[in-house]
């Protein structure tokens, strides 16, 4: 995008750029940038987000899963809500834009259309959704899948310290009482602009990316089990370490991942978790627990991935002289594309806003999965600093979200002329 339409965005880049520090500078001392759901530090931060959206001149409020809501009501009631927004809360030790930056250029859309005059035939609404991150009860996306009667009613008893996540939203200003039979029917649209959390856009010197679909995510644990024995005393090849054939496992799961990825579409595979017993320096490992990590934009290549698995512990408990338990899916998520229309409005208002733009996928999770199992959804990715988040040194340029926050703004403007009520 040249210099010269950079100045010539329809929002305040200074506006953005205001509100993201001011909302950096709520967070643990010693801990940048940490702003966890459910937290003191985690309502002082939706107390400022309110009060910008009440200066905005929206209608706030707190739903039943507690997602703070600021509402502009369009010229046509009933013809539905168009919904633009992301997540406040952060990682611990990092998130200083990875849904800060969305959150706040959903609502400079609508500071945006009231600075013009301009006015909707849509409702639209400003959501920063609760605990997108994975929170102090082990679950997240907590909001949207409260918001749309997505949310598992066992996860309300799930405990942190002394309160259950019933408590915990009860507390945030949300009512569980009401939170199961939740629903949005009149969602006509859904838009969520986030970071790339990895290096693509700025590799490519790429403005925006309009994300195809969110990936799959599949957990898989596997077992496997050695034999215990004295680690000075029993010869090399009569061993059965479990350790060394896990071992040789995550190596052939890194090569038979980084084939996968050559193909078309997104694909990844990471064993994150690794337990070890009995975990002393002088014994063989008898057992190994791993947790598999795989992120699909194609259901197809997780398929074959997982048919790749169980045949390649088979070789591997032969080989090693261990057993290996059938590997067991701990959680299957499928993949989540993006809704078709809202891809061309994207693309579009890239256009109108003279913004370089690539379609690509995103392998990691969002709010927006899960608002689009009821009503038409997509995302926009803005550049980050080498593809970093989730860290202290996440650094997106406010230059780059300002546009990203641009494009926004054209897309609600097309979205509110073109998109037929949702009457799922």
């Amino acid at each position: 995008m040249n210099q010269s339409k950079r100045h010539n965005l329809p929002v305040n880049a200074d506006r953005i750029a205001e509100d993201i520090e001011a909302l950096a500078g709520i967070t643990e001392p010693g801990h940048p940038w940490t702003r966890r759901a459910f937290s003191p530090l985690f309502l002082e931060g939706r107390a400022y987000i309110e009060a910008r959206m009440k200066a905005a001149g929206l209608e706030t409020r707190i739903d039943a899963a507690g997602n703070l809501i600021g509402r502009r009501p369009g010229t046509k009631p009933g013809l539905g809500t168009i919904l633009v927004g992301s997540h406040s809360d952060t990682v611990p030790d990092g998130g200083r834009f990875d849904g800060i930056a969305g959150t706040i250029a959903a609502l400079e859309v609508a500071r945006s259309l009231s600075d013009r005059d301009i006015e909707l035939d849509h409702d639209l609404e400003i959501v920063d959704f609760l605990a997108e991150e994975v929170s102090i009860f082990g679950v997240s996306c907590i909001g949207s899948r409260g918001m749309t009667g997505q949310i598992p009613e066992a996860w309300l008893s799930r405990v942190s310290g002394d309160r259950t996540l019933s408590q915990g939203i009860a507390e945030v200003g949300g009512d569980p009482s009401v939170l199961l039979a939740q629903k949005r029917p009149d969602l006509a649209g859904f838009l969520e602009l986030h970071i790339e959390q990895g290096p693509v856009l700025e590799a490519e010197n790429e403005d925006i990316g309009i994300v195809t679909a969110i990936a799959g995510i599949t957990r898989i644990e596997i077992t496997v089990e050695g034999r215990a024995d004295h680690a000075g005393t029993t010869p090399m090849d009569r061993r059965a370490d479990a350790l060394v054939a896990a071992s040789q496992l995550v190596l052939d799961i890194r090569s038979r991942a980084a084939e996968q990825a050559k193909t078309p579409g997104h694909f990844a595979a990471t064993v994150g978790e690794f337990r070890i017993e009995p975990n002393a320096a002088n014994v063989v490992p008898s057992k190994v627990v791993l947790l598999i990590d795989g992120r699909a934009e194609i259901r197809s290549d997780m398929e074959e991935f997982l048919a790749w698995i169980d045949g390649e512990v088979k070789t591997i408990a032969a080989d090693y002289g261990v057993t290996i338990n059938p590997p067991v899916r701990v959680s299957d998520n499928m993949p989540t594309p993006g809704a078709p229309v809202l891809l061309e409005t994207l693309e579009r208002a890239c256009d109108t806003v003279g913004a370089k733009h690539r379609r690509m996928a995103s392998g990691a999770g969002h709010d927006t999965a899960w608002i689009a199992k009821v009503a038409p959804a997509a995302m926009i990715f803005v550049p980050c600093k080498e593809g970093r988040s989730h860290c202290a040194e996440e650094w997106a340029e406010n230059n780059d979200i300002a546009i990203g926050a641009a494009v926004l703004f054209e897309a609600v403007r097309d979205m509110d002329r073109n998109l037929k009520p949702n009457r799922e």
